[in-house]
């Protein structure tokens, strides 16, 4: 079953096609990093116009690099929710029309679960249930997922989420656009018990996240530092991005080692495009590797936003029957189970 996939949830523009939720026929990314680094961060109206500029050829190209035609497609799918709703908008707008012109079927799919489905391409003996860490700019989030279409909440952030506390840190230290991968590569060469960031705790709900404290702890030390007119160099900078990474880090798998020590074993799937660091990469595998829990994660190239994610979701979505009719609309938030 072929399944043509768009993704337009915040600032790439990406359609692919997947074949039978696990096989990659094409996948095209249109980024927009270069626009929105000017800005030093992703602006909404901006994006918008540059998905509706880039979507026709995108699609174009992924449906030509698949060697597949419109009318051989099996259906039609799309992130409908959650994101920036005028870039949501758009990319549902296109895939309806697509979808009612073609006469074939609509599949919503919700961008959280997309992330995991990455996982589906990347490991293909990979099966529910497992549990799954999804850590992004704007989600930060313990599921379990019992079936490919049965998800659960354990545990999510309260405030922040970890990609935006780093870009926030990557911002005040003056590092490159996107943030997150700037802080990730310089925390390599800092020493990360230079600065004793703090790892909060909510209390009550020991899988629940909170990264705003360790925001703002940046934002202050660094603060203190300029109003006591001492220089931040570059050895400085390696530090307070080795220290912060490590504290954002330990947030993140001081959870993850509760819920294995205390909740049914099952295997760890990383999720996001946070999953793209390194330093959280290593950390939970070492976690996992002590006590013999499975871990899994997506290559580089699928941690992104991306449309073949959507695609491996919506062939699990369709088998269940979950199919969309022409009033489908897009939703900035909503729960992923």
């Amino acid at each position: 079953m072929r399944i043509l996939a768009i993704e337009t949830s915040c600032d790439e523009t990406s359609a692919a096609v997947v074949e039978d939720g696990r096989e990659l026929l094409s996948n095209v990314v249109a980024s927009q990093i270069n626009i929105h680094a000017l800005y030093g961060g992703v602006v909404p109206e901006i994006a918008s116009r540059a998905h509706t500029e880039a979507l026709s050829g995108t699609v174009a190209k992924a449906l030509t690099d698949a060697e597949i035609t419109v009318d051989e497609l099996d259906a039609v799918a799309v992130t409908n929710t959650p994101g920036l709703i005028g870039a949501l908008l758009t990319g549902v707008s296109f895939a309806k029309g697509l979808a009612f012109s073609a006469q074939k079927p609509l599949i919503a799919v919700h961008h959280i679960r997309s992330h995991i489905a990455a996982n589906y391409i990347a490991r293909p003996e990979l099966k529910p249930p497992f549990y799954a860490l999804v850590v992004s700019g704007g989600h930060t989030s313990i599921l379990a997922v019992d079936d490919y279409t049965e998800y659960r909440t354990i545990g999510q952030t309260r405030d922040d989420a970890a990609g935006e506390a780093l870009d926030k840190a990557a911002r005040v230290l003056g590092l490159p656009y996107p943030g997150g991968a700037s802080m990730d590569k310089l925390a390599f060469q800092g020493d990360i018990h230079a600065i004793p960031f703090s790892i909060s705790k909510v209390n009550g709900s020991p899988y629940d996240f909170s990264f705003s404290g360790l925001k703002t702890s940046v934002i202050n030390y660094t603060h203190t530092l300029e109003s006591r007119q001492v220089e931040i160099d570059e050895k400085m900078k390696t530090d307070i991005a080795a220290s912060y990474m490590n504290a954002l880090v330990n947030n993140i798998t001081s959870r993850l080692e509760v819920l294995i020590q205390n909740e049914e074993r099952r295997p760890i799937v990383l999720a996001g495009g946070v999953a793209a660091s390194k330093n959280l990469r290593n950390a939970i595998s070492t976690l996992c590797g002590k006590y013999n829990v499975e871990f899994y994660f997506p290559p580089i190239s699928l941690c992104g936003d991306n449309a073949a994610m959507v695609g491996a979701q919506a062939f699990f979505e369709l088998q269940k029957g979950n199919i969309s009719d022409m009033t489908l609309n897009a939703f900035a938030t909503s729960s992923a189970d």
